[in-house]
């Protein structure tokens, strides 16, 4: 891609959602002369915490970034204040129905209506995926001539020619492919948008090679050298773990695992109610786990944390965060009842890199027979997982209304009764737990949740979300009332050792290694000042990062380093590109996988564009609801980076995936000022 191309427009408009224009190259190249140019070296500029100290003594506008004078593309006239980002589109469509669109004549939306117009993310559309040619499996990874047959016989639709197939196939790339060069061997064979770099077009004798008669055959490359290297690493270590097969899945779907822990726990809480409960607890002949007996968790400073991302939070970027530091992943929050029927969307969310080394599944529920089941399924089939966490403080609609997500903290009985359960089901697996300070912003009920939770013991660790469910992402994360959560927890520790001290029975000493749970903080965390803020002054024991990811991965080596790293333009395309790699070796390099890749790496853009890198910035720290005004970066690469026109995103796309087909198309979550080609209603 020639970088001295003019992207195709990024005119404001006037849709106060969407987000202020972002510089693209020609405003970059027509403002050349307003301040320097940097070369884009190979190594990252650090910036020391001394330098820091100096910057933060100039004075900065709140909500705005404090980009240097000479970047910004209007120097001599007054920077606007430019509207935030819509965060909140990044987790759901709100399941309300806008009254000034209802119908004419003052009849009701119909079923169909509602269901076409409110959910989760039912404005958006990513185009065709598939391929318009098809060829048929049983021919898609053997040569020409071979005498493979199909199973469906004469019935088959697909096409069993592979010259006519590739003759008929646009778009091909001439590079490379990135997973035969990693392999030796490409698994989606005649499939791939890279064939042409791993077939050959032989000649080969015919049936009777006495005759000395050849023909040409079109056939698969396979280095094998390369492939049995790459097999035996497979032996070593499985590169996919949680996976689960079509068996399984069918086991699954036809009910026929047996919930033997889950059925038992559900007839328990059947016969004992209210204040028998309690009565009845020690007549109950089944030892349940204790988070002292199970797997120990390794929670602190050290282990910077990356959070839970709905779409966002798959597996190849997961795997990009744990190249660049993240101690610990979670999978995308998955929904227990498609668990439960072994619905193939739901378990590919559990999928995991055998690199994440501590992965944890994060499920949501309404019921407790949902969560237990869920957690009884995941423990037999995942026994590896680091562990399992409910969703208590999830705000989207969708889920919020049935009863789960934040809606459990107003259901404590219910919740004591998902968290008891979870711990009984999960074997040696450990039960975590994510809530949000409350519901409403005047009613903060996260201590209330967090007493009940640690006095009945049935959790390894607590993550609060510093933001109600009504804040959304409106204002900043109150890290003032994680503190005081905090603080909380620590007198509860103390009250649990004075009564141990006083305690002569030794087994319930020694069965209590951890007196109350680990307590983790979330929200706004964009900087290595900002993570250890939080643990030096809301004595959290780690924090879960999830924005300030999304923004710059490499966000967890600065934790590390303790210091800013100012990344080349280069080095963060460099991300890109392996983040592209790792999608099409989790996705496939066929027309679908790479379709899918492309989506997927546009939404990772439409995060990564909002950085602003700190060798522009005049204050640190960095905020992450800072809004930059207008700016160009150091060189063309770093403009192009900052775009927020999604039809930029598709051509850094096209670097590493080949162009993209005319019926691709991406619509953001985040609204941007710059998509008008689009609908975006749909």
């Amino acid at each position: 891609m020639d970088l001295t191309e003019t992207p195709s427009g990024t005119g404001l408009t006037g849709d106060a959602t969407k987000r202020p224009a972002s510089p693209s190259l020609a405003d970059a190249s027509n403002s050349a002369a307003n301040g320097p140019s940097f070369d884009d070296g190979p190594a990252s500029k650090k910036l020391k915490t001394e330098e820091s100290d100096q910057l933060n003594s100039t004075e900065r506008r709140k909500g705005i970034a404090p980009i240097k004078a000479e970047y910004l593309l209007q120097p001599g006239s007054a920077q606007p204040l430019p509207p935030a980002p819509d965060d909140d589109a990044a987790e759901a469509r709100s399941h309300a129905i806008n009254v000034s669109d209802a119908p004419a004549g003052g009849r009701k939306f119909t079923k169909a209506e509602k269901q076409a117009r409110t959910g989760q993310n039912k404005a958006r559309r990513f185009g065709k995926y598939g391929e318009f040619v098809g060829l048929c499996r049983s021919r898609a990874l053997v040569n020409e001539f071979s005498k493979e047959e199909c199973g469906f016989g004469d019935k088959c639709r697909e096409s069993h020619d592979i010259r006519g197939y590739l003759s008929q196939r646009e778009n091909l790339n001439d590079t490379v492919c990135p997973v035969w060069a990693d392999r030796g061997k490409c698994p989606v064979g005649w499939k791939c948008k890279w064939i042409k770099s791993h077939m050959q077009d032989a000649n080969v004798p015919l049936e009777d090679p006495t005759a000395g008669e050849t023909r040409k055959e079109l056939q698969l490359i396979v280095d094998e050298d390369r492939y049995n290297q790459y097999i035996a690493g497979q032996e070593v270590e499985s590169s996919l773990k949680n996976e689960i097969s079509a068996e399984t899945k069918k086991l699954l779907m036809h009910k026929k695992f047996p919930y033997e822990k889950s059925d038992t726990f559900l007839k328990y809480l059947d016969e004992t109610f209210g204040e028998e409960k309690r009565d009845n607890n020690a007549a109950y002949k089944e030892t349940r786990f204790r988070p002292s007996e199970k797997r120990r968790l390794h929670i602190s400073a050290e282990t910077p944390l990356l959070a839970p991302l709905t779409t966002t939070g798959n597996l190849p970027f997961r795997r990009l965060c744990t190249s660049l530091g993240a101690s610990a992943t979670y999978s995308e929050m998955a929904m227990s009842i498609p668990l439960i029927k072994g619905e193939k969307s739901e378990w590919a969310l559990v999928r995991a890199h055998s690199s994440e080394k501590k992965f944890g599944v994060q499920i949501s529920a309404k019921k407790p027979w949902e969560a237990l089941k869920a957690t009884e399924v995941l423990a037999h089939y995942c026994p590896s997982l680091h562990l399992i966490d409910m969703n208590s403080g999830c705000p989207i609609d969708l889920v919020y209304r049935s009863g789960g997500g934040a809606a459990l903290m107003e259901q404590q009985s219910k919740l004591s009764k998902m968290m008891r359960g979870m711990n009984y089901v999960s074997g040696e697996i450990p039960i975590t737990v994510k809530i949000r300070t409350g519901c409403s912003d005047k009613h903060p009920i996260a201590q209330k949740v967090i007493r009940r939770l640690v006095d009945e013991g049935d959790v390894a660790a607590i993550t609060l979300h510093g933001r109600s469910r009504q804040q959304r992402y409106s204002r900043e994360a109150d890290w003032g009332y994680i503190a005081e959560c905090s603080a909380l927890i620590h007198r509860l520790k103390e009250e649990k050792q004075e009564a141990l001290d006083t305690s002569e029975d030794d087994k319930e000493k020694s069965e209590s290694r951890r007196l109350v749970p680990y307590f983790i903080g979330n929200g706004d965390c964009y900087s290595y000042e900002d993570y250890y803020r939080a643990v030096d002054d809301s004595h959290v024991d780690s924090v879960l990062i999830a924005r300030g990811a999304l923004m710059k991965p490499w966000i967890f080596e600065e934790i590390h380093a303790r210091q800013y790293l100012d990344k080349t333009a280069t080095e963060r395309l460099a991300y890109v590109e392996q983040f592209a790699k790792y999608g099409l070796d989790c996705w496939g390099s066929d027309e679908m996988g790479v379709n899918n890749t492309r989506r997927f790496l546009c939404e990772y853009l439409s995060f990564t564009h909002r950085y602003v890198p700190v060798g522009l910035l005049e204050v640190l720290p960095p905020r992450i609801q800072d809004r930059p005004p207008r700016f160009k970066g150091r060189d063309e690469l770093e403009t192009l980076l900052a775009s927020d026109d999604y039809r930029d995103w598709i051509k850094i796309s096209n670097m590493f995936l080949g162009k993209a087909s005319e019926d691709f198309k991406f619509v953001p979550k985040h609204k941007s000022n710059s998509y008008d080609a689009v609908d975006a209603e749909g």
